[in-house]
């Protein structure tokens, strides 16, 4: 009877949570918000297509940046319709399994993207240990290969988690504390035993972002070895020139990652605002800031942009 009960009064629907105290300004946040996305769609497209038709970015290196802008672009496009609706249309309601899938897509690009983060690791690691042979390890059926390694893993691992959520009951409280949804944010509205679902999530986590960050970490050990073992000092800059922007994209990505997740954990005494900015700046940052990062260093990146906005004027004024 207590099961039917359960299901009876089973929630149809979450409410997510803008920000917090800042209800009253929604309307004129939409617009940097809708701006943020403007860039984040447009320098990640931008990266793609650069890639795509310059012969002389079609390298491993540039296979992968592109890998990392489609999963930044995912990404993006998984959060735009909540987090717009909230702050444009005061639209805050999101179906109990339409939430679940946003769940299991958000984390899946965000495992994509940290794998493909290893990938141009170990790229880094091949270009400064044996340059000559670069090209012969890193071949294009090498790379594909890799992609669908990163693919089918952040697939299946995180598969099974929104099934495991669906068997749970959640009749207490339906108020999430995101613009979007989020394994954490979700399990904390259980009315029932989480061990279970915690624990796979907990599977899901170390077998990506925490084997792949340490999986990083050893690679540049590894590299500021080769490039300590370099005669010259200019021989020194030059290799670890090559390795600023991974660097940059793997602080970017990682480190709002580990404040949301500290906070989460630790931080259930902070305020709401906290929480939820944590969570916007770690779904909203890497895919604004990595094609910047990447735009800096490629001087095709800069020339495409170039022309678009030269394109755009001439159009303009025709």
């Amino acid at each position: 009877m207590a099961d039917n009960n359960h299901s009876y009064f089973q929630h149809p629907y979450f409410v997510l949570t803008g920000i917090p105290g800042l209800e009253q300004k929604y309307y004129w946040m939409a617009f940097p918000l809708g701006a943020i996305y403007v860039i984040a769609l447009f320098g990640n497209g931008v990266i793609i297509s650069t890639i795509k038709s310059e012969s002389s970015l079609c390298i491993p290196m540039y296979y992968f940046l592109c890998m990392l802008a489609l999963a930044d672009m995912r990404l993006v496009l998984c959060t735009l319709p909540s987090m717009l609706g909230i702050f444009w249309f005061n639209y805050k309601s999101i179906p109990f399994d339409a939430c679940l899938v946003q769940m299991y897509f958000i984390h899946t690009f965000s495992a994509i993207e940290s794998g493909v983060l290893v990938a141009m690791a170990f790229d880094r690691v091949v270009a400064i240990w044996n340059p000559l042979r670069y090209g012969t390890i890193l071949t294009s059926g090498v790379v594909c290969r890799t992609g669908a390694v990163i693919l089918t893993r952040a697939v299946c691992v995180v598969f099974p988690v929104p099934f495991l959520i669906k068997r749970l009951p959640f009749y207490c409280s339906n108020i999430l504390s995101h613009s979007f949804c989020l394994h954490q944010d979700i399990m904390r509205l259980a009315c029932a035993s989480t061990q279970v679902t915690s624990l796979c999530g907990l599977i899901a986590v170390i077998f990506t972002k925490g084997s792949d960050s340490l999986s990083i970490l050893l690679s540049y050990v590894f590299i500021l070895q080769t490039v300590m073992a370099i005669a010259s000092g200019e021989g020194q800059l030059k290799a670890l020139n090559t390795c600023v922007s991974h660097i940059c994209a793997v602080l970017i990505f990682y480190v709002p990652l580990i404040g949301v997740s500290v906070i989460h954990r630790f931080g259930k005494h902070l305020s709401p605002l906290t929480h939820a900015l944590m969570a916007n700046a770690y779904l909203l940052v890497p895919p604004v800031l990595n094609p910047i990062v990447y735009t800096v260093k490629t001087k095709e990146i800069q020339k495409k942009i170039i022309q678009i906005f030269v394109q755009t004027k001439i159009t303009a004024e025709g």
